[in-house]
């Protein structure tokens, strides 16, 4: 009884830094979208420095996941959500990564004038923050049928970074003379795009906690 109270203990523990590793996650899209938007190079240099936090997080999720396994032998839903902590990190920590690259494309921006704005990208950047944001209470909830809802979002996401496509390859005809500032919001898009696609796993890895089952969403 007591070895299973403290394993209870310890897996809520990790839940708990999970949820905050997302925070930070969702926090570092927040600023770094904000820093590109309003070419805030001072916020873009904190969402870089912060980014250390994220990482050292995802390590220690990792090598405590892995002492449980090893140290409690769990089956069933207690593997289940051991490796969900695992998966989701990971995932998180690359959301982490995306948000490091767009402040690092406002620090390379720095006072260049690009020619038009494009909307369209912080409108990206505020569905990817609602979606981690839910996503995260999805997780919280176990609430399976929410997170499937939560990477339905995400065929949003695709259809703003193909309309951004569309508007940096008429912009980079119209004015070639900033073609590299434009392809640099172009990798933005990107960016935002594949953050979307993260929060998706995650929605699939909470399906996994529930079900036991790798199910595919949003293809």
């Amino acid at each position: 009884m007591v070895v299973r109270k403290l394993f209870t203990e310890q897996l809520n523990d990790l839940h708990q830094h999970l949820l905050e590793m997302g925070v930070l996650a969702n926090e570092a899209i927040v600023k770094a979208v904000k820093s590109l938007v309003e070419r805030d190079e001072a916020l873009a240099k904190r969402v870089i420095s912060e980014d250390k936090a994220i990482n050292n997080m995802e390590l220690s999720l990792e090598q405590r996941s892995f002492e449980l396994i090893a140290l409690q032998q769990p089956v069933g839903a207690d593997l289940r959500k051991i490796v969900t902590v695992m998966k989701a990190s990971s995932d998180l920590e690359r959301i982490g990564d995306h948000a490091v690259s767009i402040a690092k494309t406002t620090v390379i921006l720095g006072e260049s004038k690009v020619v038009r704005p494009i909307p369209e990208i912080p409108e990206m950047g505020a569905i990817v923050k609602k979606m981690l944001h839910d996503v995260l209470n999805a997780y919280l909830a176990e609430d399976a049928d929410f997170a499937r809802e939560i990477a339905a979002r995400d065929n949003k996401v695709d259809h703003l970074h193909r309309v951004v496509y569309q508007k940096c390859i008429s912009f980079m005809q119209e004015d070639p003379e900033h073609l590299e500032d434009i392809s640099h919001l172009l990798l933005v898009a990107q960016y935002l795009e594949r953050i979307g696609d993260y929060i998706t796993n995650v929605s699939e890895w909470i399906v996994y906690l529930k079900s036991g089952e790798i199910e595919e969403l949003n293809q």
